[in-house]
């Protein structure tokens, strides 16, 4: 009887103990504002889940510079790329109601799918969607998208068929985006939903995110929302949101801190919700966790020793690698004006998330990181530190290398043609027409579908010129040169970007263009 009592009085005591919430790191704030300075970002929200419990979801700075809005938890940034996780994740919902399989043909599904080769056409999985080894190069085909272009969801998945895979099938992993648009028409064909309501209803709502959305073109609403910013020409400024919606799949979801950490405890969980149910399963989860697409494995930078890693793959949606022995699952995005960083080491029961409204990459890093390392018990490293020499070493390697690449202009070359001779419409097969003009003395090329991408053609040196566009926020000019025939008439024209730190999502050397006859341009 006393044991009895003894054992309730011990239960008693058990049930009325507080649940005690685990701590951040005690240097949090000094380090973030610390990383602010240095890599100059004007405002940034913090999540942080620790064994299963939200930690911190907190803002810091501001939401544009020279305005004293302050970013604060619900503050909504642009997460890019890792929209990527809750597409795949989508796709594991339909798996599981048996709508579609993962290695089931993508042509089973949207029978008029297809890219350059056959046989990829056919054997293409729906898993092969998310995992970057279907043969295309790096960022092919965003220009179909990037900047904002007049084509819709359907109209860059179906002119994907004319672009020339860069390795064979399954070979080589190279970085895309436009097959997360072709997951998004699988969602939308097997649910009767647009990816944009299958993914607010089916996940957003379900885990609770009520402050996200999933439209790109929502970061230009107003309200509680970072404003983007970016270095141009050496200064770190506002710069205009990208609003198209045509790759949501890829990248459309705006998040805040709030909602990250949210999405952060159900992905740690293995699909658990807060109210003990179920937004997936562990299969999926699995699924979702398991590298697919081996990386090569390099060395890490010397400014940075902790990065040395063994492994590395991509699963779907979610970079895999391992970090100080554990296996960490990750993902940035960056979009014009801001980046972000997911790191979660499910072993230890932590998740970061860290939201940026400027495009640093070493801020996001220098903060994930720490926070991990406090966690883990790691053996201190200054983070920011360490990024700042590398910043510092690649701004000067980048500038080493522009120099190498550009010949100077030549005065005394002259273009083989008159301007005139130039001028026309000129057509690639996968992205459509480009139009070469003669104004005000000189030529202009704009991109037809890409309004953005309008320019004046500056001449360099014999029958190269280039394109400098307009919108400078672009930073993104590039060579034109044309190619003859022996007549004299232009044959081809080609492009690459002017400068080695060029976006990869402006491919433009994957584009061969030829002319055509004015009356047939569309």
């Amino acid at each position: 009887m006393r044991f009895l009592l003894l054992m309730a009085l011990s239960l008693e005591l058990t049930i009325a103990q507080p649940t005690v919430r685990p701590a951040p790191p005690p240097d949090l704030d000094a380090w973030v504002a610390r990383a602010m300075r240095t890599f100059e970002v004007p405002g940034l929200a913090v999540a942080i889940v620790k064994d299963d419990a939200g930690v911190v979801a907190r803002g810091y700075g501001v939401r544009k510079l020279g305005e004293a809005a302050p970013v604060d938890a619900r503050t909504l940034f642009g997460i890019a790329s890792n929209t990527k996780a809750f597409t795949a994740t989508a796709l594991g919902l339909l798996v599981e109601e048996q709508k579609i399989e993962w290695d089931a043909p993508v042509v089973r599904y949207l029978p008029a799918f297809a890219l350059s080769d056959p046989y990829v056409s056919r054997e293409l999985t729906v898993r092969d969607l998310l995992v970057h080894r279907s043969g295309l190069g790096l960022g092919a085909g965003d220009l179909l998208w990037w900047p904002p272009s007049t084509y819709n969801r359907k109209q860059i998945a179906d002119r994907l068929r004319s672009i020339p895979l860069a390795t064979s099938f399954r070979s080589a992993y190279a970085y895309d985006n436009v097959l997360y648009l072709v997951a998004g028409e699988v969602i939308e064909t097997m649910s009767g939903q647009s990816w944009e309501d299958f993914v607010s209803s089916r996940i957003l709502s379900r885990v609770g995110m009520t402050g996200s959305n999933v439209r790109h073109s929502a970061a230009a609403a107003g309200g509680n929302i970072a404003i983007p910013h970016a270095r141009i020409d050496g200064r770190v400024r506002p710069i205009a949101p990208f609003d198209s919606d045509n790759t949501n799949p890829a990248g459309g979801i705006n998040s805040s801190a709030e909602d990250m950490s949210k999405w952060l405890r159900v992905q740690m969980s293995g699909g658990r919700l807060a109210d003990g149910g179920r937004l997936f399963s562990a299969a999926t989860a699995r699924e979702l966790t398991s590298i697919v697409t081996p990386i090569r494995v390099a060395d890490p930078p010397p400014e940075l020793p902790p990065l040395k890693n063994d492994f590395r793959g991509y699963a779907l949606g979610f970079d895999i690698r391992d970090y100080r022995g554990h296996k960490a699952v990750m993902h940035t995005g960056g979009l014009p004006g801001y980046v972000s960083r997911v790191v979660m080491i499910p072993d230890a029961g932590v998740g970061v998330a860290v939201l940026t409204n400027q495009e640093s990459t070493e801020a996001f890093d220098a903060i994930a990181f720490h926070i991990v390392d406090h966690y883990l018990g790691a053996p201190p490293f200054d983070w920011v530190d360490g990024y700042a020499k590398l910043s510092a070493r690649h701004a000067r390697e980048a500038a080493a290398e522009d120099r190498g690449a550009v010949v100077p202009p030549d005065a005394s070359s002259r273009p083989s043609l008159p301007l005139a001779g130039y001028a026309g419409t000129y057509r690639d097969r996968w992205y459509g027409d480009i139009v070469v003009a003669q104004a005000g003395g000189g030529l202009t090329m704009t991109f037809s579908h890409t309004p953005q991408l309008t320019g004046t053609l500056e001449h360099y040196r014999h029958d190269t010129f280039i394109a400098r566009w307009r919108d400078r926020e672009l930073r993104a000019d590039a060579y034109v040169t044309f190619a003859l025939n022996a007549d004299g008439s232009i044959d081809q024209a080609k492009m690459r970007a002017v400068s080695a730190s060029t976006d990869f999502s402006f491919d433009f050397q994957d584009l061969l263009l030829t002319p055509v006859i004015a009356t047939t341009h569309r």
